[in-house]
């Protein structure tokens, strides 16, 4: 590499740096959730995210937030990797913590257009439930496993079977 394109290159790396680590805060990793402690949350979505590595919400939940009576009886799709719908739903409870606004992490694009999800528009009302993170430490964020729009369940782990 000459001296002026190893300049041109030294130069421009500070700035390409700060504009690829703000994606990378915004993501989440997994191992960061809690799978043995499902939740359920419910609300008005403020802001969405149709985008990858996976489409997010930001929903407002009520203040007055309840169990549906229904959720564990609630019929769920089959999808391709073997979750244990019925026992997950059975399990959710609602967030310990009061924040009003909860981030939802949905699928990647590719698998919400497997699922025929259109766009989610703030305004919408929306429930999951999902893992938030152990203890429910850090900021308010959920990994959503069985979406609820519309009258219709969709299984947000695999793909449709």
């Amino acid at each position: 590499m000459s001296r002026r394109r190893f300049a041109l290159v030294a130069a421009a790396t500070p700035f390409a740096v700060p504009l690829t680590t703000g994606s990378a805060w915004a993501h989440h990793g997994w191992s960061s959730f809690d799978q043995e402690k499902p939740i359920y949350l419910a609300g008005k979505v403020v802001q969405s995210k149709w985008q990858n590595p996976h489409a997010e919400l930001l929903i407002e939940v009520r203040p007055d937030l309840a169990l549906p009576p229904d959720l564990k009886q609630r019929p769920l799709p089959a999808q391709s990797a073997g979750v244990d719908g019925p026992g997950l739903l059975a399990r959710a409870t609602l967030p310990r913590r009061k924040d009003r606004r909860w981030e939802l992490e949905l699928a990647p694009l590719t698998r919400m257009a497997a699922w025929q999800v259109a766009e989610i528009k703030a305004g919408e009302t929306v429930s999951a439930v999902g893992f938030t993170t152990k203890d429910e430490a850090g900021e308010a964020v959920m990994r959503v496993e069985y979406l609820f729009l519309g009258g219709k369940a969709y299984g947000l782990r695999s793909s449709p079977v």
